[in-house]
């Protein structure tokens, strides 16, 4: 388990390097996601892509813990 992540001398939240892995994970898929049409089907686009992050973000911190 990370306790704080030193970032050039700056201690940062574990938390941090999480959304930052979850974003490299997330954009990938919401390009193949617009480009395979997906997204004519959801009703509202924006909080689709919050949810998906929000559950890659989960899947990361379940995985690294």
């Amino acid at each position: 388990m990370i306790k704080e992540l030193d970032l050039f001398g700056v201690f940062a939240p574990p938390l941090l390097g999480y959304v930052a892995i979850a974003a490299v994970v997330w954009q990938p898929l919401r390009i193949l996601l617009e480009r395979v049409g997906f997204y004519r089907t959801i009703w509202h686009p924006a909080l689709f892509n919050v949810s998906i992050y929000v559950v890659i973000l989960a899947a990361v911190m379940a995985v690294l813990k």
